[in-house]
């Protein structure tokens, strides 16, 4: 790979992996984009803009090497972002036919792979033989809509090769992006996948009616809750006051763009999961990541008041009133 001038391309169409595309064009000649859609690639090309998804996000379209073929994209790039939703993860890579192992891959998923229950970075290592050097994380506190309206953004880039670490938040960089770097791949990313559970939390609450004082006791408990999980799952330092933890819990939790705290309103309010779902046009990785969340902190002793109430309403059906009635009690 040439670090001066590397070969990315992004997987994926969503809201999240535009913004990235966007990030990139601003440094990069050329930007790889596999986009699974042929009538969204003809339409981007013709258009100049993502049909749907910030749409507000134009391009040019000569710096874009797009294409429905994932091979074709993986061929081409030297460093391989995927932002596709995590449910969606292993069918796209089951597509896969070219060799993975050369390539460095950087996961933007903050979920789990479903079929696996790992994150991503574990499942690149774990099922595809990728070593973790070749792995990073992209993290915020980011949100797409907000990178469309170049509002001033932060990233982490993790990477256990500060090297490539590096490289890519180079070419993420830009006057309304401001980057770092960091070490800790998995922290983050278990980090990214927790604080959409402690979004839904959010949501739940406050479509039940709790107000701003509960709000603020309940990210409190949540970043107290966050560390204990992932001191137990990957111990090594780590500060969880930074902006990829913290952070990213924050704006997650609070942010009117947070698909998670949506999902966790109407949740609260009195929508079925199923009819959530349906009403969302973008994936809640929450719900997902509640899943395998509860049976990893199980597996791993981590006391988890928050994730279990949010497992329990998702999947137990258990009533969401009565759920946060009894939570109350167990935050401080």
């Amino acid at each position: 790979m040439n670090y001066n001038n590397p070969k990315i391309a992004v997987f994926g169409s969503g809201s999240w992996a535009t913004a990235i595309v966007k990030m990139l064009c601003e440094n990069l000649e050329q930007v790889g984009w596999y986009v699974r859609n042929e009538s969204v690639v003809k339409y981007i090309k013709e258009n100049e803009h993502n049909p749907n998804y910030i749409s507000s996000a134009t391009f040019n379209v000569d710096q874009l090497y797009i294409s429905s073929d994932i091979n074709k994209m993986v061929d081409y790039a030297d460093i391989l972002i995927f932002a596709i939703p995590s449910a969606f993860v292993k069918n796209e890579l089951d597509k896969i036919k070219e060799p993975l192992t050369s390539k460095i891959i950087f996961s933007a998923i903050k979920g789990i792979i479903p079929e696996s229950g790992l994150i991503v970075g574990k499942h690149f290592n774990e099922k595809l033989n990728i070593p973790f050097e070749n792995i990073g994380v992209i993290t915020g506190p980011c949100h797409a809509e907000e990178v469309a309206m170049e509002r001033l953004s932060y990233l982490t880039i993790a990477c256990m090769d500060k090297k490539k670490a590096s490289v890519l938040s180079k070419c993420l960089a830009s006057e309304y992006i401001k980057t770092k770097t960091s070490d800790d791949i998995i922290g983050t990313e278990y980090a990214a996948m927790l604080k959409n559970i402690y979004a839904i939390a959010a949501g739940i609450a406050h479509g039940l009616g709790y107000g701003d004082n509960f709000q603020s006791v309940l990210m409190s408990n949540s970043i107290r809750e966050m560390k204990r999980f992932i001191k137990k799952v990957h111990k090594m330092k780590r500060n969880i006051n930074n902006s990829a933890y913290l952070g990213d819990l924050l704006v997650t939790g609070y942010s009117v763009f947070s698909r998670n705290r949506m999902f966790g309103n109407m949740i609260g309010k009195g929508y079925t999961v199923k009819s959530a779902q349906m009403e969302m046009s973008m994936i809640a990785e929450g719900y997902y990541a509640a899943k395998s969340a509860y049976k990893i902190k199980d597996e791993n002793g981590a006391n988890t008041p928050i994730i279990d109430a949010v497992y329990e309403i998702l999947y137990k059906n258990k009533n969401p009133k009565k759920v946060f009635k009894a939570l109350t009690d167990k935050l401080d």
